[in-house]
């Protein structure tokens, strides 16, 4: 396989799926195949039984530098209905989703780093939403997903200047969740926190995801899922038996939406 070309790349190991953004010409820039690619992608590792974990990131030293604008000549509307196709896919994803972003994460690129339940980034990365300088209309559920994370204050600084920011300032608005510091940091705590979700119940974790994307009507359900799961039964007996606890349970194709 030509690594030159634009392409999502993708890895299963001890649990953990890893999904890169491969375009090395352009700064990992999202083409109209791999907007239309990514939830094809998401949705083949969502039912492989294996995956317990995602992460999403960019090949080299940049996460994604957005759309590829050589595709908005064409059709601006298209381009970003399929940006937000991708964007929701990621964002339904069943478990757990970290970006593990390094340089420039901008436009597209941005987009797909909220749509993941964390964000940890490498000191220096730089963050944008440059709708503006395009004249496009951001999404409306972009702009909620946007403003959920940092609030309406920044969302709008974001939005309407379409300047760049850094890795403090996204620490402190909660764009990101963790900055590691540049020369290897990121990788290694990444590595070591997707093993961490990796080895906890899928049941809280799913449950979680989808009450926190503000399911209200789902509480029977996971009240009958936890009953026959045996999950809460493996859990209070491997700590009282002081061991690490091996849980069962899967969701399948169950997410936030489902």
């Amino acid at each position: 396989m030509d690594r030159t070309e634009p392409q999502l790349l993708s890895s299963v190991d001890g649990g953990v799926a890893t999904v890169v953004i491969s375009h090395p010409a352009k700064r990992n820039a999202m083409t109209a195949a791999m907007w239309r690619g990514l939830p094809e992608l998401l949705e083949r590792l969502a039912s492989d039984p294996a995956v317990r974990v995602l992460v999403l990131t960019g090949a080299g030293d940049t996460f994604c530098a957005g759309a590829d604008i050589s595709t908005l000549r064409e059709s601006a509307g298209e381009a970003q209905a399929l940006a937000v196709a991708a964007e929701e896919a990621l964002a339904a994803f069943p478990r757990p989703t970290l970006a593990a972003v390094r340089g420039f994460c901008v436009g597209g690129g941005s987009q797909l780093a909220a749509a993941c339940d964390l964000r940890f980034a490498q000191e220096g990365a730089l963050f944008g939403v440059t709708p503006a300088k395009l004249g496009i209309v951001y999404a409306s559920s972009s702009t909620r997903r946007l403003v959920a994370l940092v609030g309406p204050a920044t969302a709008k600084h974001l939005l309407f200047s379409g300047e760049l920011i850094g890795t403090e300032r996204a620490l402190r608005t909660g764009l990101v969740d963790e900055v590691l510091p540049d020369g290897g940091g990121l990788d290694g705590r990444v590595a070591a926190y997707a093993g961490v979700l990796a080895s906890r119940s899928q049941l809280t974790q799913a449950s979680a995801k989808e009450f926190a994307a503000g399911r209200r009507d789902r509480d029977t359900y996971w009240t009958a899922e936890a009953r026959s799961s045996g999950d809460t039964a493996e859990g209070v007996a491997a700590f009282l038996e002081r061991r690490e606890p091996k849980f069962t349970y899967t969701t399948g194709g169950v997410g936030p939406t489902g």
